[in-house]
């Protein structure tokens, strides 16, 4: 199985009071397979964010080696960084912050202008908008959709520029469980049809069946892996 992406002894630490510093990430080695679901579960202070923020390239490690497609992230400027993030991978969070001035089609079209993306814009935003059930919705303001169909069409925006991986920080957290059980599904059919790789975190043991792998984390260090 091909891994997509490789951590090798990750820490990070952040300064608080007192000259002190707090050690949030112990030791982290992993592997991403590639067009697969990962999940990352734990309890809410376990790590999760800030691993998923430093394999995203929005923080950086304090020490340890990330390679992503071949690339050593610890070793980019952060022009370089954003256009990686940009490019190749996208991002779902717990708040799906839509702009609430744009309607569906307009979310997920404004990730191709980030993206710097002019072809065919079109027929990606509708293609990404019917992978995720959405389209009949497209014309729909956000607070026209239900929080299911806000969070599909954030899904929607982190797939239309075709990226490597898809980063899902808590995404079902605000939904009930059958909602959730639909965001994991779509995840699932991206992984399968599209090749995409997904690493979702979540606490909701419900959800971690449908991992093809999982990472278990407990006060900044892996205590399991199935």
């Amino acid at each position: 199985m091909n891994q997509i992406m490789k951590t090798s002894g990750i820490n990070r630490y952040f300064a608080v009071p007192g000259g002190n510093s707090l050690h949030v990430l112990k030791d982290i080695t992993m592997e991403i397979p590639e067009g697969k679901l990962t999940i990352l579960k734990g309890r809410s202070g376990s790590g999760k964010t800030t691993l998923m923020n430093i394999l995203g390239a929005l923080d950086t490690a304090t020490s340890g080696e990330i390679l992503f497609d071949g690339v050593r992230l610890e070793e980019l400027g952060e022009r370089s960084r954003c256009r990686l993030r940009r490019t190749k991978m996208g991002f779902i969070f717990q708040s799906v912050a839509l702009i609430p001035t744009m309607n569906a089609y307009e979310n997920v079209e404004y990730m191709l202008r980030m993206a710097g993306i002019k072809k065919n814009r079109n027929d990606r935003v509708k293609e990404s908008l019917k992978l995720v059930g959405l389209a009949g919705r497209m014309d729909h303001m956000p607070q026209e959709l239900s929080g299911g169909e806000q969070q599909r069409t954030a899904i929607a925006r982190a797939i239309v520029h075709k990226p490597r991986i898809i980063f899902a920080d808590e995404p079902t957290a605000e939904l009930d469980t059958k909602t959730a059980l639909q965001i994991v599904k779509i995840f699932k059919n991206l992984t399968e049809q599209e090749g995409i790789t997904v690493l979702m975190t979540t606490h909701d043991t419900d959800l971690m069946e449908m991992g093809d792998r999982v990472y278990e984390l407990e006060d900044g260090g892996f205590i399991g892996r199935e």
